[in-house]
């Protein structure tokens, strides 16, 4: 099983940015589709955002399209969340997760098909 561990969470101003990591080890980090989610105080954790194994595809939430932006360097075994724009809705704890099977075959259901979750990193956005 995978370890992923984040990092690179804070507070911000609205309008600010941050760029947050997950470092992963101890499987083969391109045998992963990875995804990011978040959970915020009283709400379910929810899908933030996806790319698949080679980097060659990504897919996110209507929430966050067109500030978010998913990556990962497979050379490092690190996947990133670069996250512009910052509202206070935002504010959230942002977990990373991987998925074994190829995800964005279907896009179906990420919060069942992700796992290995890490720690989490805090996200909070000031207004």
């Amino acid at each position: 099983q995978v370890q992923l561990v984040e990092s690179g969470g804070g507070l911000v101003q609205a309008g600010g940015s941050l760029r947050l990591s997950c470092a992963a080890s101890g499987r083969t980090f391109t045998h992963y589709d990875m995804g990011w989610f978040r959970q915020a105080p009283g709400k379910e954790r929810e899908f933030v955002a996806a790319i698949s194994r080679t980097g060659g595809s990504t897919s996110y939430a209507d929430s966050v399209k067109g500030r978010f932006t998913a990556s990962r360097d497979n050379a490092k075994d690190t996947l990133y969340l670069q996250m512009n724009s910052l509202k206070p809705e935002d504010t959230a704890v942002y977990y990373c997760a991987a998925s074994g099977s190829p995800w964005f075959v279907s896009q179906a259901d990420p919060l069942g098909k992700f796992g290995s979750w890490g720690q989490g990193t805090q996200v909070t956005v000031s207004s």
